[in-house]
């Protein structure tokens, strides 16, 4: 009994460090078992959803079991540091950092830092959408297509910070009556509404489904790699993340956090993204960019309102008015 108490306990023996981690789980321990190679510090990886952690620290608020949450969409970490469950910290490699990266920091009253930026999207498989007889999407109201009829894969924005950048998104893009509007049609399209905001890309790679509404850069793995899938950056404009880094407050290997936070600022532990198969553009401005990485700059890209949907009260209205309107509807 005493031994698994032990195994179940958190680390916090000198030299450990327990990192929740928000992006896929290749890139994950590719963070994890570089920075225990390089420091002797232990880690203990768990991978979650940026929703899936958020919730997680506000429910071990009282006893923090968690040291740093690394990756995951912008939004929930700025909800958690509006709710003081994360810790202000300057890191030395701030002056290193792109503008929007230092944005998120100044927005999180310095208690999150973005780590890489990529824009919302969908991929699409050619074999199917050429199956079906209709023309290649381009904008996301061609996700409404009738004949794409329960071939539409996205994540609950409940537990993926994709899916609620794609609510903030759409509310944003059309104004709330019209955003809700689209989000009601889109459902009736909607096969099935995933954990994980990566999930549809790979379901549309396999041929699971017609379309998977990502992040850009998520379907773009799967496209490098060979499968019959087309990225696709919407022609009405679209959001975008800055994925994002933040110490937990009151974390029990404080000091070993830090030591990751100012190490995953670097243009070496940023450049382990590409190695994994991740193509988003890091935040440090000496990181190679990954060439296969999605070209912001050359999307209509919204002034996403970080404060405003980051907020812990938008999120929640956002969120109960979605669970109500839309994932109440029958289909």
């Amino acid at each position: 009994m005493l031994a698994a108490g032990a195994a179940s306990a958190p680390a916090s023996a000198q030299g450990s460090l327990v990192m929740y981690c928000g992006v896929q789980e290749e890139w994950c321990r590719a963070m994890s078992t570089t920075f225990e190679k390089e420091t002797g510090i232990k880690v203990a990886m768990t991978r979650k959803s940026a929703g899936e952690v958020y919730a997680q620290l506000r429910a071990e608020a009282s006893n923090p079991r968690g040291d740093i949450w690394w990756g995951g969409t912008g939004d929930p970490h700025l909800q958690a540091a509006e709710e003081g469950l994360t810790l202000e910290y300057e890191s030395p490699a701030n002056k290193d950092l792109q503008d929007w990266a230092l944005s998120q920091w100044k927005a999180a009253k310095q208690r999150s830092i973005g780590i890489y930026a990529g824009a919302l999207g969908f991929g699409y498989n050619t074999e199917q959408i050429k199956a079906k007889g209709i023309p290649e999407p381009k904008c996301w109201a061609d996700l409404l297509n009738p004949k794409l009829r329960d071939d539409v894969q996205v994540a609950d924005p409940n537990s993926s910070g994709t899916a609620y950048n794609l609510l903030a998104t759409v509310v944003q893009l059309m104004g709330e009556d019209k955003g809700f509007d689209y989000l009601k049609a889109l459902h009736k399209n909607v096969s099935q509404y995933t954990k994980s905001g990566a999930a549809p890309a790979k379901a549309a790679s396999l041929g699971e489904t017609a379309v998977g509404i990502v992040f850009i850069h998520d379907a773009v793995v799967f496209a490098v790699q060979g499968d019959p899938i087309r990225a696709v950056a919407p022609c009405e404009g679209t959001g975008y993340e800055i994925g994002s880094m933040s110490i937990v407050k009151g974390a029990r290997n404080l000091e070993n956090a830090k030591k990751f936070y100012d190490w995953a600022l670097t243009p070496a532990a940023q450049a382990l993204g590409a190695a994994a198969k991740s193509y988003q553009v890091p935040s440090n401005k000496n990181s190679p960019v990954p060439p296969q990485a999605p070209k912001m700059n050359e999307m209509k890209l919204i002034d996403y309102d970080f404060v405003k949907y980051g907020s812990s009260a938008e999120r929640t209205r956002l969120l109960t008015k979605w669970d109500k309107e839309v994932k109440a509807l029958p289909k």
